[in-house]
């Protein structure tokens, strides 16, 4: 076990990728608006790959067809108000939990660990998917996109959760599938934790020291296994 477990207080986690696979409704957002602007479709793999800073950048790469490109203002907006439109309508249709996402859960709030969502996604969108997954109750603090000046990757929304919990940063773990978790991790000095069943590949980010989480999991209660025999130890 790593030694910085024994010191956890707090877990927070990403949300697309990590708690649920919200792909299906984002690439049926992202059909719609195209469709409404007059332009061809694209795969949901592609849209998959654009996920992870916010719901403006990923109208940006649909439009451009491009991770690095942004479209032309005036065809943002556009496509930004459509794509919300028809995504705040849709938000559960085809979205799920990952397996063992609320085992996981329910097994940490067990050891009376509060729990927080720290998001790119808009906090509005989160909070509301969230409830109709039913997993909002976990948690005692939801921390969108827009919630803060910054996102993820700046620590900002860490450091944040962190002090309205009322722990040292250093004492929070942050779990999510992408670089922008662990970058803000690191750079926030909290422990990362990567999931292997997300959208990112921990064995590709793994190879770069700045990319690399500090543990690799494959399901929540596993999080809760290493967690649990400290805890039980801190009791006696």
């Amino acid at each position: 076990m790593n030694a910085a477990i024994e010191h956890v207080q707090a877990v927070a986690f990403d949300l697309d990728g990590t708690l649920c696979d919200s792909v299906p409704d984002l690439a049926a957002a992202a059909e719609a608006m195209l469709e409404q602007l007059g332009m061809k479709p694209l795969p949901a793999k592609v849209v998959e790959s654009y996920v992870g800073d916010g719901i403006g950048k990923l109208v940006h790469r649909v439009l451009s067809n491009d991770r690095d490109r942004e479209a032309d203002s005036e065809l943002w907006e556009k496509g930004f108000v459509s794509y919300m439109k028809y995504y705040r309508d849709h938000l559960s249709v085809f979205t799920r939990p990952y397996p063992e996402t609320a085992t996981g859960l329910a097994l940490l709030k067990s050891l009376g660990i509060p729990l927080a969502v720290i998001t790119n996604k808009n906090e509005i969108l989160a909070v509301e998917l969230l409830k109709q997954l039913g997993l909002a109750d976990y948690f005692s603090l939801i921390l969108g996109g827009d919630s803060l000046p910054e996102k993820k990757p700046s620590p900002l929304p860490l450091r944040h959760a962190a002090e309205v919990l009322g722990i040292d940063v250093a004492n929070m773990v942050m779990v999510g599938d992408s670089r922008n978790d662990i970058i803000a991790a690191k750079a926030a000095g909290c422990l990362s934790v990567g999931v292997t069943f997300g959208y990112g590949d921990m064995t590709l980010l793994s190879q770069d020291d700045a990319t690399r989480p500090d543990w690799i999991i494959g399901s929540l209660p596993e999080i809760y296994e290493n967690l649990q025999p400290q805890k039980n130890k801190d009791e006696e």
